[in-house]
Order: C-alpha cells, then structure tokens, then sequence
C-alpha cells in the first residue's frame, strides 16, 4: 500500500514517499490549457501532453482532464461523468481502492485541484495536490523525466477503483438557485478574478455576463503565493478564507465558470479546517445559459 500524505503534499514529502520502501502512490500530471475566443464563445480547453512528454515528475502518468475525466456527452466542456465512468477512468491509470494518489498540474494548481475533487467525489480520499505542481518539484531541486514510458507504464498497471460516490460534495443547479434566492442557508463562493465576478471582464465566455446573485468574491489566485505558485502559509490561508466566509458558512458552494477554478477554494477550505465544501460543477457556464435566471452585475 503507498504511503499516507496530506493532502497538500511538499516536494520534499512527495520525493521522500517515491523513494521509499512502502508502495509508490500514483502521480497524475493533469496539466491543461485554457483559450478564450470571442465574446459569448464559449473557451476551450486541451490536454498539455507534449509539455508532460518533455518534462515531468519522474514515474508520472498524464491524465487528459478535459477528455479521460470529463463527459464527452455532457453539455459542458468539462461536465462531470456518472461515478462509474469516472472510476473506470481513474482504474485505467492505475488508482485502486488502496492507491495514494498525488496530482500536479504546471498552470496554478486548479487543474490538480479539479481531479483531487473528482476522486473525493468518488469516495477516494487517498488524494494529495503538489504543492506548487511542477515548478515546485524543480525549485526544490528535483529532476525531471521525458517520454511516454513512466505514463505508458501506469496504464500497463489499471486496477479497479470502487465508486463510492459522495453526493454532498456537488452542487446542482436547483440547489444554487435555492441558495440564491435565500430559500435555503449558504454561501455561493464565485472563485474567479474580480472583473468577471463584476460582468467587466474583457471578454466574457458566457451567454450573460455577471455572476450568481448573492455571491461574494474569492478568487483562487488569491490563495497562492504569486512568486512560487505554491499555496499561502496555512496561518495566512485560514486568515484568507475565514474573510471570504468559507470557513463557517452553513452549505457553503463555490463555483467559477465551469467547475474547474471553484475547486482550488474547496480543497484549500479542506487543508485549512476539514470543511467539505460542495462546486457547482456546471457554475457560470450552466447558470447564464439557463433562462429566467438571474445575473447580477457590478
């Protein structure tokens, strides 16, 4: 069985467990880019393979969030897929039951944070996020590998993951909008940058601009460490998310635009305290798309 780690793991934490004599955990690197296009276009995504290919962490896999971990059916670029689906997708890679996984990403964490819910969603808490992903690896000092053998190796390796599907953790569309209207208790946390959240971006990739109704702001870059990419001191993260009111809401949901970002917030609320924090996984994309409901601006 691989070694038990946080669920923010060090560099340090993460080369001392792939070095040991206990079972190695499963690394995924699920770095991904993101494009904006024009305005109400929706943006898109791809898996950043050639980057895994020509340098990771050595022994990981890649995982192609936007395809292998995402509903090619659903009405959304990265809609969750049914618990069966997801698991099989995990067990591919060679997560089972008894597997400690840690995820990266090279693009601020929130891909890595994406899949560390995921398998949370799944009833899989053996999951830990590298702090300060790939970089963080090499500013400690670490090398890296090139290729496909560490992934093609991990996939030689699939196992069955059980689902065991914990439906607390996602929010849906009814739920938001009781919460919105102030027919059920919680917080709706919006986790993108303040002129999104404000209807004043640049160019927006929704139907409507603005945001949920009775939303407060708390953008996940806000979370990180600017120079390192790496998360806040827990003192000052606590500090960071008890302003926000993640921490003590009652029913407290985070959402972005399309599940992704919203994922850094909750899994940060974890390390700090535990919470179990819901996302709205169809967030922006779902809502502004939906008539009658409203946006709020400004």
């Amino acid at each position: 069985m691989a070694p038990a780690l946080p669920a923010l793991v060090s560099p340090e934490a993460l080369r001392a467990a792939l070095d040991g004599p206990a079972g190695r955990p499963v690394v995924l690197d699920a770095s991904t880019s993101l494009a904006t296009h024009g305005e109400g276009e929706p943006y898109t995504a791809g898996p950043l393979r050639e980057q895994y290919l020509a340098a990771h962490v050595p022994g990981a896999a890649f995982v192609d969030v936007t395809g292998e971990l995402s509903d090619p059916a659903g009405p959304y670029p990265f809609t969750l897929p049914s618990p069966g689906a997801l698991a099989a997708a995990f067990g591919a890679l060679g997560v089972g039951d008894d597997t400690h996984v840690v995820v990266y990403d090279t693009v601020g964490s929130a891909w890595a944070t994406r899949v560390w819910w995921l398998l949370r969603y799944l009833g899989h808490d053996r999951v830990s996020v590298l702090d300060g992903g790939l970089a963080g690896w090499q500013a400690a000092g670490f090398g890296t590998a090139s290729g496909a053998a560490d992934d093609e190796a991990a996939r030689a390796a699939a196992t069955t993951l059980t689902p065991r599907e914990r439906p607390e953790l996602l929010a849906t569309l009814p739920q938001v909008e009781r919460i919105s209207s102030g027919a059920a208790p919680g917080l709706l946390v919006n986790a993108l940058d303040p002129a999104t959240f404000r209807g004043d971006q640049e160019v927006s990739t929704y139907t409507r601009r603005g945001r949920i109704p009775g939303s407060v702001n708390l953008p996940l870059f806000t979370l990180l460490e600017p120079a390192t990419g790496r998360f806040l001191p827990l003192d000052d993260l606590r500090e960071r998310l008890q302003a926000g009111g993640l921490l003590d809401a009652e029913g407290a949901v985070t959402y972005c635009g399309g599940g992704i970002a919203a994922t850094l917030p909750a899994f940060a609320a974890y390390v700090v305290s535990g919470a179990e924090v819901a996302v709205y996984d169809g967030s922006l994309s779902e809502w502004t798309a939906a008539k009658g409901l409203p946006v709020a601006v400004g």
